[in-house]
């Protein structure tokens, strides 16, 4: 299997299972937000909007 097929195997995945992806994406930014002191908070909620967005997607 080529590294392109392994891709659309894992966006195939993600887009199947994105209730669990979204609740991964949000359990890191919180990580992210705790280690950080919330530093980084709004750079982290628009980089998790902007994953979650992308999962939702996908062609």
């Amino acid at each position: 299997m080529d590294f392109k097929n392994l891709a659309n195997k894992a966006k195939d995945l993600a887009q199947q299972h994105a209730d669990k992806v979204d609740t991964a994406i949000d359990k890191a930014g919180d990580l992210v937000d705790q280690k950080t002191e919330s530093k980084y908070a709004d750079k982290v909620d628009s980089a998790q909007d902007a994953a979650k967005k992308a999962i939702r997607q996908q062609d």
